[in-house]
């Protein structure tokens, strides 16, 4: 049996050793297969595009380790707002592409998108237009009437045929993901109820005030018959900009009555729950939603304040939280200007939305629309014609950057979470949440020029994961 052995050895050795004449085969060992063992998750999207919202094959095992990198310490004692969802505006362009979509593709995209299983990015936030927004095909409000006629009664109200598209995607989406939560924000008030008649600026008519209202009351009932439940409304989307097609002017004081005088009051009235949430503009007017929580009869009917960035800085955001913190904040809209560049895009979105909105306590993300055509289509005249959807849909589907930036959070941090506390080193911005199932997930962006190593303390231990310059790295434990 010895004998046996010492043979057996000498013929492996042969067989795998080096030398002995030409003919002899090199057994090569293979690698270990399947996953390291991990305490930490890390999904990975980097700037270059070379590795897209991947899991990695890492082992990221907590340790009582000491080195000189930069930490970050994330503490679950320390909690701030709760996390009501990330997404994307569902422009009625954004809607009509999807439903263009053979059968199977659309059920697919809507899966991958609003599913929560393991190939799905669990979006669970969504804002509508009421009525048309400038990435409609064409201008229109649920009760437009002739030239010089109007309708106080709102006898003609409908959500009608116009949004069908929106109507029919928003049905699917609700099916999958039920407790996703819809804002609905108006572009324009119908133009009977305007003093300048036009879906181009103007301001509603203080005579109009209830109607308007009732206008609003309306269109969440008629949506609660259809089965979706809107879960928000803001009275005027960008209330300070005129300009784009369609658009209404609505100042801070006007909105502030408007709410005291009207909305609020036939919320109360219809039994309505749907959230009041003012302003819906940029971060550089904090004395916008000031002014509409100062105003004693006003502030009992809102729930909170609504921002977008294309002017200011996203530190506004904590300005009014610490003014009125008893109110909440929203993050409701930010586009990607078409064609964009994937790492500066990236970077920015991640740096200011993803991590600097909620640590500026907003309860929710949203990147603009959803979808568009290569043609960064549909608009309307004068609308919107360089906005590129996280999606271009044409003949295939192609993801955009606003497709990483929300799914790095969407994916991992759902409805129900709640953001803890961490501190910012190194040029390595990030956030913290705890999820409803006590998980704790930390995303960070390399801000830096250089690839960076780092700790990620937890309980008095750490581990040390690496960021390239530019990259984005969830990490779930």
């Amino acid at each position: 049996m010895r004998l046996h052995h010492i043979c057996f050895s000498l013929l492996f050795c042969f067989a795998s050793c080096k030398g002995g004449g030409n003919d002899t085969t090199n057994i090569i060992v293979p690698p270990p297969t399947g996953d390291l063992p991990t305490d930490v998750t890390f999904w990975l999207t980097k700037s270059d595009k070379s590795v897209l919202l991947k899991k990695q094959n890492v082992s990221l095992l907590f340790k009582d380790t000491v080195n000189v990198y930069p930490t970050i310490k994330v503490d679950d004692g320390t909690t701030y707002q709760t996390i009501d969802g990330f997404g994307y505006c569902l422009t009625d362009g954004s809607a009509t592409l999807i439903s263009k979509l053979p059968a199977t593709t659309q059920d697919a995209l809507l899966k991958e998108l609003f599913g929560t299983d393991s190939t799905s990015i669990g979006v669970s936030y969504l804002r509508v237009s009421i009525g048309a927004s400038d990435l409609s095909a064409t201008t229109y409000t649920y009760d437009d009437m002739p030239a010089g006629q109007t309708d106080v009664n709102l006898d003609h109200f409908s959500i009608g045929t116009q949004q069908s598209d929106l109507m029919q995607i928003l049905k699917k989406i609700v099916a999958i993901a039920p407790n996703i939560k819809i804002l609905g924000s108006p572009w324009s008030a119908p133009v009977w109820m305007k003093d300048n008649g036009s879906f181009v600026g103007g301001s509603l008519k203080p005579e109009y005030y209830a109607t308007y209202a009732q206008y609003f009351v309306k269109y969440i009932q008629a949506m609660k018959a259809e089965g979706i439940t809107i879960d928000a409304i803001t009275p005027q989307n960008e209330p300070l900009h005129g300009g784009n097609n369609p658009s209404m002017v609505m100042q801070a004081a006007d909105q502030a009555t408007f709410i005291r005088t009207a909305l609020g009051p036939a919320f109360k009235s219809a039994g309505i729950t749907t959230k009041i949430i003012c302003y819906d503009h940029n971060a550089d007017r904090p004395d916008y939603p000031a002014t509409v929580l100062q105003n004693a009869g006003a502030k009992p009917y809102v729930d909170g304040s609504a921002f977008h960035l294309y002017g200011g800085d996203i530190s506004a955001l904590t300005q009014v939280h610490n003014a009125f913190p008893d109110k909440n904040i929203y993050f409701t809209e930010q586009w990607v200007g078409a064609p964009g560049d994937f790492a500066s895009n990236l970077q920015w979105h991640m740096t200011n939305l993803i991590i600097g909105a909620t640590r500026n306590w907003s309860r929710n993300v949203l990147e603009w629309n959803l979808a568009s055509d290569p043609n960064y289509d549909p608009h309307t005249a004068g609308g919107c014609s360089t906005c590129m959807g996280a999606l271009t849909i044409s003949a295939d589907v192609t993801r955009n950057v606003s497709y990483y930036i929300i799914a790095h959070a969407a994916k991992f941090v759902k409805l129900g979470s709640t953001r803890i506390a961490t501190n910012v080193t190194s040029q390595l911005d990030n956030v913290a949440f705890k999820t409803p199932d006590g998980k704790r997930v930390l995303i960070v962006i390399n801000n830096a020029s250089t690839p960076q190593s780092f700790n990620i303390q937890f309980n008095g231990k750490v581990v040390t994961p690496t960021l390239t310059n530019g990259a984005v790295g969830t990490y779930i434990w």
